[in-house]
């Protein structure tokens, strides 16, 4: 019984140290995958500021060599004789660069606002549809202009949404133009509302564009991510606004999501809680994580 007794204890002894052993190797390889998978996010986020501060150069720059370039002409009107559609036409051409620049600056202000925790909304109850159709009205020339057909489809008996209609009319003017922007020619673009058994509201932003894979939505939702950078001009935006209009959503409360195939196009979901806000620094804390930093 002794030998017994001993060999039971020898074999338990063994089966600690092995168990020891084991957990400890698994911690090894756990900490290891951690430490690599924070190294290459914060590879990531490195890369994206790189090519955000290049990107921005180019964003800010481009304009404002239009408005410096022709407002020189103007000013020279006197010796180079200038016709009235010329100066129409470079008036015309400051004007839009002067308005992408204050745009520009506008959202790296909003993202810095947004992270601080010194975001606030003026919120009030707002009819959802209402803000839909005036988003659409606007978008109209250009969706024409671009051969795509716009539609809104509003339900009967929507409930209000509690929120800033400034803001809110920021996010679906973004939403519709990007969907009327990546939609070729003879494509569609359908916008639809509907109330909730829970009292909210779903807004759903369908395109038969262009579409994106997983990685591409991912990256286009990070903060100054952009997934086609050949179409960085300064025409086409400075690639902020997507994540603006998130984390504009999450401040109401709501949520946004992606849903897009390659070749096939993109549908972007946007629901809201009944008559619900949240604080700054919680919306802060969604978008960028409690205490994260750009």
């Amino acid at each position: 019984m002794k030998n017994g007794g001993l060999r039971k204890s020898n074999a338990n002894s063994l089966m600690q140290e092995y168990s020891t052993l084991v957990g400890d190797a698994v911690l090894r390889q756990r900490t290891r995958m951690a430490e690599r998978q924070a190294r290459l996010e914060a590879e990531l986020a490195n890369r994206v500021k790189s090519e955000f501060i290049a990107n921005m150069s180019h964003e800010l720059r481009t304009p404002l060599n239009t408005v410096l370039g022709f407002s020189k002409l103007l000013k020279e009107h006197g010796v180079r004789q200038l016709t009235g559609d010329q100066i129409v036409q470079y008036g015309d051409l400051i004007n839009h660069a002067a308005e992408h620049l204050l745009a520009v600056i506008n959202d790296i202000l909003d993202i810095s606002k947004m992270q601080s925790g010194t975001y606030a909304l003026d919120a009030f109850e707002v009819d959802i549809g209402d803000v839909l159709r005036d988003c659409v009205e606007a978008e109209k020339p250009q969706a024409a202009e671009a051969g795509v057909a716009l539609s809104l489809r509003v339900a009967f008996s929507l409930p209000p949404v509690r929120g800033d209609d400034t803001k809110l009319n920021q996010v679906f003017h973004n939403l519709i133009h990007n969907a009327v922007k990546f939609t070729e020619r003879g494509g569609s673009v359908v916008v639809e509302v509907l109330a909730q058994g829970n009292g909210g509201a779903m807004i759903s932003v369908r395109d038969t564009g262009i579409g994106m894979s997983a990685d591409e939505v991912r990256i286009a939702l990070e903060p100054f991510g952009q997934v086609d950078r050949a179409r960085t001009r300064w025409r086409e935006g400075a690639g902020l606004g997507l994540t603006i209009a998130d984390a504009l959503v999450k401040l109401h409360g709501g949520e946004l999501m992606i849903t897009s195939v390659k070749g096939k196009g993109t549908d972007v979901t946007v629901t809201f809680p009944p008559a619900h806000q949240v604080s700054p620094i919680e919306a802060r804390d969604a978008v960028f994580g409690n205490g994260a930093t750009l």
